[in-house]
C-alpha cells in the first residue's frame, strides 16, 4: 500500500515490521525473541511487549498494562517510532527543554502544552510520595531543584523531572529536560508523545 494512504499506526507498524530485527535490537537497546517474533522493552521499568505480527503491545506486569492502557495511543505510537527510528548513540548528559528543541514550538501551544502544572499540583507537598511513584517507574532521584527524577520512557530517551516544592514567593512548579541527543532517536511530535506519556505516567 502506498506511504501515502497508510495510516500514520499503519506506517509505524510496518516501519517495524519491515526492519531487520537484529538491527533494531542493536540500535534500539532493546532484545528480541525469536521464537516468540517479539521484542521486548522496557519502559519505564517495565516490561513492555511488541508483537509485530499481531500489531499488539502488551506487558506482563499489572503496573505495566496499567501504564499501557492509561496511556494508550500516545505511548503506542511513540514506542512504535522509537523502535524503527532510535540510532546507536551514546548519550551527550546535556539537558534540554522541549521547547528548546528543534520545532519545539509544538509544546507551547493550546493543547500541546504539557500539564506539568498536575504533577506539581499532586507533589508539590508531597516529595516523598513524588520519589515513591517515581520508584515505582523505575525511576532514579537526581539532585536536582527540591526533588528531581530521571525516568526511561525509551531506553535511550531519559527524561529528566525536576520539582520544586511551594514557598513564600511562588507556587510548585515542575520542570522537564531531554538529552539532547533526543532528536536522534525521534522527530518532534513524537518527542511530544514521549513527554505526555512520561507526565501521564506520573500522574
Amino acid at each position: 500500500m502506498p506511504e501515502s494512504v497508510l495510516s500514520g499506526g499503519q506506517m509505524a507498524w510496518s516501519m517495524v515490521a519491515e526492519s531487520e530485527p537484529g538491527t533494531i535490537c542493536k540500535q534500539a537497546d532493546v532484545k528480541y525473541d525469536f521464537v516468540s517474533h517479539k521484542f521486548v522493552m522496557l519502559s519505564f521499568g517495565q516490561e513492555v511487549i511488541i508483537d509485530v505480527s499481531a500489531f499488539t503491545i502488551t506487558s506482563p506486569t499489572p503496573l505495566g498494562e496499567h501504564l499501557l492502557h492509561g496511556l494508550g495511543y500516545f505511548f503506542d505510537m511513540a514506542c512504535l517510532w522509537y523502535l524503527g527510528k532510535a540510532k546507536n548513540k551514546p548519550l551527550a548528559r546535556k539537558l534540554v527543554s522541549p521547547a528548546s528543541l528543534s520545532g519545539g514550538e509544538i509544546f507551547q501551544k493550546g493543547s500541546h502544552v504539557l500539564p506539568l502544572d498536575q504533577i506539581a499540583s499532586r507533589y508539590g507537598n508531597d516529595i516523598e510520595g513524588f520519589y515513591k511513584r517515581g520508584a515505582e517507574l523505575g525511576g532514579l532521584k537526581l539532585e536536582h531543584g527540591d526533588a528531581s527524577l530521571l525516568l526511561h520512557p525509551f531506553p535511550r530517551v531519559p527524561v529528566t523531572m525536576i520539582l520544586w516544592a511551594p514557598d513564600d514567593e511562588f507556587p510548585a512548579r515542575v520542570d522537564m529536560f531531554f538529552d539532547t541527543t533526543c532528536e536522534q532517536h525521534l522527530p518532534p511530535d513524537v518527542i511530544w508523545s514521549t513527554a505526555m506519556t512520561t507526565v501521564l505516567s506520573m500522574l
